[in-house]
């Protein structure tokens, strides 16, 4: 008599992966789990580091920021890395600069389109200078989005100006503001890697 064929089911990659490595995490003694835990926050300092010697370096508080609508099409797209610098030059029409409004958490990026200079400035030795932006895709300027009564930008609104970008580069952050959840899983993600990841 033949004997009866037993079914078996084969795991997914998925969950081989898990099983993979939650093994090894269990055998893990608590040393070695401290280990990996302070690696990883040094990981994270070593990204602040960084973070905060490109301010030293550029000049501006937020040297790299994404643009996140199509206001300035064709000049940049939804997407896009921006590189900012800081100086104490004069502005010019035609720049593009990133502005931040009090009351206002997400930085905008424009173009500016009229500049006032005035008397210098007795604390900083500057020109007081006046600026309105405007979108290039935009039919109006951006008066409507500055605060009530407000009619132009100062040089402290201007977080700094556009010298560089990297097309699209930014999507991932786009994407981790509109679904929450795909950012704390990939925070969960490389705590999980960083873990489990161990000398052989």
């Amino acid at each position: 008599m033949s004997q009866p064929i037993t079914p078996t089911a084969t795991p997914s990659p998925f969950m081989s992966f898990v099983y993979d490595n939650i093994a090894p995490l269990k055998r893990m003694r608590y040393k070695q789990i401290l280990f990996q835990i302070i690696s990883f926050g040094l990981i994270i300092s070593s990204a602040l580091m960084i973070w905060k010697s490109l301010m030293l370096f550029t000049g501006s508080e937020c040297p790299i920021v994404v643009v996140l609508s199509g206001s300035m099409e064709p000049a940049f797209h939804r997407g896009d890395l921006l590189f900012l610098y800081m100086s104490d030059a004069p502005f010019q029409v035609g720049e593009i600069v990133v502005f931040k409004i009090v009351d206002r958490e997400i930085p905008i990026v424009h173009r500016i389109i009229k500049v006032h200079e005035r008397s210098h400035n007795s604390t900083l030795g500057l020109p007081e200078t006046e600026i309105l932006t405007k979108g290039d895709n935009n039919q109006v300027d951006d008066r409507g989005l500055y605060q009530r009564g407000q009619l132009w930008l100062k040089r402290e609104h201007i977080l700094g100006r556009a010298m560089g970008f990297l097309p699209y580069v930014g999507m991932v952050t786009i994407i981790m503001n509109d679904f929450p959840i795909v950012k704390y899983l990939l925070i969960a993600f490389l705590g999980f890697f960083v873990l489990v990841s161990r000398e052989q």
